[in-house]
This record gives structure tokens, sequence and C-alpha cells, in this order.
């Protein structure tokens, strides 16, 4: 049914794998695995920190790697102020990428892809920087949701093309991170207002497919959004996007978009944002706000699938915003209130789980037989993986993680709230 990890990875990202460290939103196969790396398990700001550079202005995009560059994106806004609900309204925005030397950690380009005038509001807890960068080869692809995407020359800094017709409401920012198909970036655009995925041609920056949704979704227009970033698996000899929107979960044909299957989530689901994660097979998926809930969901499956192909279902402790993470059959999770738990990925029976410190946003990383959480006040807990709960370590930066973290080597990159660090096993 599927091919086999390595396999697929060529396949799928042989060109993205060639030129990048950590090319994409959570490292080579999207799903937080950094192998056999042998990182760090205690820091703080003075232990273990190679160097920590200050980052202008706010984005919650999270670093991807190449030779000795790190890439970001930020957005510097003007004349903020507090908005219904307690959102965040800009008089004007500038967007931009930024370029860090992995080595010293100074900033070496700092390159504006877009200006925007009357910026939408944004939540509270989102930037209007929160899409992750996807490296390819000698070029880095930012994406800012509504407001564009941007091709960059990782050496000259020369801006190559921008993309700026595919649009939504987003209500509360952008958040859904490209992903990467052969010259293919697959990028979800689930606003108030309309709700589609498209792929962008990375050589000339042109649609080459979008795909509407086709799913009925609530009434109201605020419960129609999402945020996720999808996830490419195959199927049947079909490079398969897993794409959670609104109330369903879709695989799609990554060649041209069209629908393969799709599944409800049996109950109100939007503002999705966590990112899917695979394993033998079936895909899990949170369903985000209100009350979330987990799924497993066999992608083998062929049109509406709700009643043959949803394993299993689970309504505790699902997050709301940070991804999940999948290691020998177990399924570690953090909600967004902090509790950590581990599920066996097969029949979904909780393993165990603990209490961490403070609410989380970030997505978990696994590495050489640790898992990591990183929390939005700038907490860190390393658990040993296994079926036992075995806390190993709980580490304090100055400030939060809402960004997930980076790997190059044996070397761990983390972005909180106001800096980029370096973090090195001395």
């Amino acid at each position: 049914m599927r091919l086999s990890h390595t396999l697929l990875l060529t396949v799928l990202t042989s060109s993205l794998l060639s030129a990048a460290d950590w090319p994409q939103f959570r490292g080579p196969d999207g799903q937080g695995h950094a192998g056999s790396a042998r990182l760090a398990i205690k820091w703080s700001e003075s232990e273990n920190v190679s160097w920590k550079t200050p980052i202008p202005g706010e984005g919650h995009s999270s670093p991807v790697v190449a030779d000795d560059q790190i890439w970001i994106t930020t957005a510097i806004p003007e004349g903020v102020k507090v908005g219904k609900q307690r959102a965040l309204v800009a008089d004007r925005l500038t967007l931009k990428a930024i370029m860090v030397s992995a080595a010293t950690g100074k900033i070496e380009q700092e390159i504006k892809l877009f200006e925007v005038e009357k910026p939408e509001p944004k939540h509270a807890l989102n930037s209007y920087a929160s899409p992750t960068a996807v490296i390819v080869d000698n070029f880095v692809y930012c994406h800012f949701g509504t407001y564009g995407t941007a091709c960059v020359d990782r050496e000259t800094g020369k801006v190559v093309w921008t993309e700026t017709t595919l649009h939504c409401d987003h209500q509360n920012g952008p958040g859904s991170s490209p992903v990467l198909f052969g010259d293919l970036l697959v990028i979800h655009f689930d606003g108030r207002d309309k709700q589609y995925l498209a792929a962008i041609d990375r050589h000339t920056g042109r649609v080459a497919w979008k795909t509407d949704r086709s799913g009925r979704m609530h009434d109201n227009n605020d419960f129609k959004k999402a945020y996720g970033t999808p996830l490419i698996v195959e199927s049947n000899g079909v490079p398969l996007v897993v794409s959670p929107a609104a109330d369903w979960v879709y695989g799609y044909d990554a060649r041209n978009g069209s629908e393969v299957w799709k599944a409800h989530y049996g109950q109100l689901g939007f503002s999705t944002v966590p990112c899917p994660v695979e394993w033998k097979g079936k895909v899990y998926i949170s369903t985000s706000y209100m009350k979330p809930r987990l799924l497993a969901v066999d992608y083998s499956g062929r049109g509406d699938v709700t009643e043959s192909h949803v394993k299993w279902v689970s309504d505790k402790q699902a997050p709301s915003k940070p991804s999940m993470l999948v290691v020998k059959g177990r399924l570690y999770i953090v909600n967004d209130k902090g509790i950590a738990s581990c599920l066996d990925a097969e029949s979904g029976e909780e393993l165990w789980k603990a209490r961490l410190s403070g609410e989380y946003s970030a997505s978990p990383l696994h590495a050489n037989g640790f898992v990591y959480f990183f929390g939005q006040n700038g907490t860190a807990t390393v658990f040993k993986d296994g079926p036992t709960v075995v806390e190993v370590a709980r580490n304090q930066l100055d400030e939060g993680f809402m960004a997930s973290p980076a790997v190059s080597g044996n070397t761990m990159f983390l972005r909180t709230e106001a800096a980029l660090y370096r973090i090195d096993q001395k």
C-alpha cells in the first residue's frame, strides 16, 4: 500500500533532500523526525547555547536549513491596534525573508518580499509570518497566505518570482505551510469565504492546479476556515496529498489535484492546524477547535470513506495547534493546555500521559530515542521514547516557542518569540 519510507522520499522529494538538511516544516519527511541525530538533552540561556540572535519583527515560521544557511520569515507591522474580539489590526505590513549563518548566527540577508496596506486582522496568538518556508536546491520559497508566495535565490538574495493571485479571508492570519511534490508547491487556502488548495510551479510561480473543497460544511462562515499543512504519501501507485480542512480530511492526487477520497470528522471541526502524520497505511488527524478529536484514517480508499476507512476515534486530550509524532507505533501528542500523551497508534489506547508546564503551539520532535516538547513559556521537556513515561530533562529559555524546531547534523535550531538559538551538546 505504501512505499518504503526511504523510497517514498526518493521518489517524491529527491531534489529537496539533495539540497537541504531540514528543508520544510517538520523536516525531510514532514513528520518531525531527526533520525539518529545526537541532540542536546539539556540547555538553558547559559548552557549548550552556541549562539543566540535576536530576530526583527514577529513570526512563527519554523527555521529551514541548507548548507550553512538558516531561513525564516518575519513580519514588520506598523500602526498595530486591538480590534474586535482582541484581534490585532495593522495599518501597514512588511513581509521579509531572513537568512542567518548556521555557523556564526549572523544575519547575512534580510530581503523585503511584500508590502501590504491595510492587512486583515490576525489573532493575538498568530503572526503574519507563520507559514514555514521550503528550500529546494538553490532556492527558498516563502509563503504568507493570502499576501503572496515568493521564490528567492539563496545565493544572491534576488527575488525570482512572486505569486499574488491566490487569496482567501483567513480571519486570524495565515498559517498553512507549503509542501513540495516534484516541482510543485502544494498549499492550503481555507478561509471564511472560499476553501481550496492549489499547486504552484516552483520554477515559474504559475498556478498548476487548483481544487475546491467538496465536503458540506457548517453554514456559519467562521466555521469553514482552517490552517493546516498537508502531508504527501503514496497509495495504490498514486502520490496522495492528505489534506485536513474544516469538517473533512481529503486525499488528492498530487499530480493534478483531483479528489480521491474524503472522510468526515463526525463532528464540527474547524480552524484545523495540526499537520497529519502517517504510520502503516494510516494517517492521524486532529480536528482542532471547539472539541478537538483524533482520527486514524486508512488512506487507501476511494470516494466518501467516512464509514469504511476511519479506524478509530478518540476525544481525549487532542491538540488544537501542535502536530503529532509517530515513533515505532507510538503516537505522541501534546494538547494546547500542556497534557502530553502517548497512544498505541494501532488501537488508540492511551499508554501514558504527563502534565507539562504552560501552554503549547509548537510541534514535537523525535531524535535518537528521545521526544522533545516545546512550550509557549520557553520550557522544553524531553522524554525517553517508550511505552512508559520517562522524563529526562526540563529546560528553560527566556522567551516562548510558537515555531517548531529544526535540525542539522547534531545541532538543533530553536526559534523563540524574540530570537533564534543554536543548541549543541558541548
